[in-house]
């Protein structure tokens, strides 16, 4: 993996009165002059290796909680939304509780007719291949493509269903939760769509054991606006929005990544959480 040094935040700048914005480094690609492939090993055996002009570029992340967001503008939107699971880490009710309640808010925030919710990932920021888990991510990406999102709805539906319902508009969510709160370390900060140009989105080839797919790895934009949710409780969800194939001007894709929050206390638990994918299919 290539790197480039860009600026570290000074501590002077590291947050301004009242909690409004902190300022921290992002690792996104600093150009195109390598082609960005990640190879995933098998989870808990290992960490991605990364090929790519990655750089960490300093960023100021604003307070979420003080602006009124949308999925359609920015991409993603802080829901209150408690859940009845006790164990998040207990397989079956994960499955049996946690996917359906996904569902209906999914379907609550965004009026879809149907919603699939097809994958889930569990992600610690201690000893998380110890643990057979994953690590949080800080690298900045998006979850689909312009190619795969339509490819997921092929592998997941049938055939004939999967034809009919790519003809209307659909989209993919990512519902992310804190297994336990208050988040104090490795929050989750998010890209405004709405400052995202086209080339800010680089094809990065996804290499598992059995299949190759493809992400949006974020190319450094110094106009990127930067969000974040400090604090976030157990009893909050963010719905992000990866893909939407609608083209009127609505957000269709995101940028996000774990960052290290320069006001962490020292003692901060070590961030536990849970990302839920669901496809949402619209009628109209």
């Amino acid at each position: 993996m290539s790197h480039q040094t860009v600026r570290e935040p000074s501590a002077a700048t590291r947050q301004a009165p009242a909690g409004r914005w902190v300022e921290a480094p992002v690792t996104y690609l600093a150009d195109l002059s390598v082609k960005p492939v990640t190879y995933n090993p098998p989870q808990g055996t290992g960490v991605p290796r990364r090929e790519g002009n990655y750089g960490r570029f300093a960023v100021r992340i604003h307070d979420a909680r003080r602006r009124a967001l949308s999925l359609d503008r920015e991409g993603f939107i802080l829901v209150d939304r408690d859940t009845t699971v006790h164990d998040f880490y207990d397989e079956a009710e994960l499955i049996a509780v946690y996917f359906g309640e996904v569902e209906q808010l999914i379907k609550a925030t965004t009026g879809a007719a149907k919603v699939v919710v097809f994958d889930h990932t569990i992600r610690v920021a201690d000893r998380a291949v110890e643990r057979g888990l994953r690590a949080p991510v800080p690298t900045v990406h998006n979850d689909y493509t312009e190619k795969s999102g339509p490819q997921r709805v092929r592998d997941l539906l049938p055939a004939a269903e999967a034809e009919t319902r790519l003809q209307r508009r659909f989209a993919e969510y990512n519902v992310w939760r804190p297994i336990r709160g208050p988040v104090g370390m490795w929050p989750l900060g998010l890209v405004d769509s709405s400052s995202i140009a086209p080339a800010d989105l680089a094809i990065c080839d996804l290499v598992y054991e059995d299949r190759v797919g493809e992400i949006y790895q974020g190319v450094f934009n110094p106009a990127h606006r930067w969000y974040y949710v400090p604090e976030m409780a157990r009893g909050e969800a963010i719905v992000i929005k990866c893909y939407d194939s609608m083209r009127d001007g609505r957000a269709r894709f995101s940028l996000h990544a774990a960052f290290e929050d320069p006001t962490s206390a020292p003692d901060a638990p070590p961030r536990e959480s849970i990302e839920v994918r669901a496809f949402a299919f619209f009628d109209v």
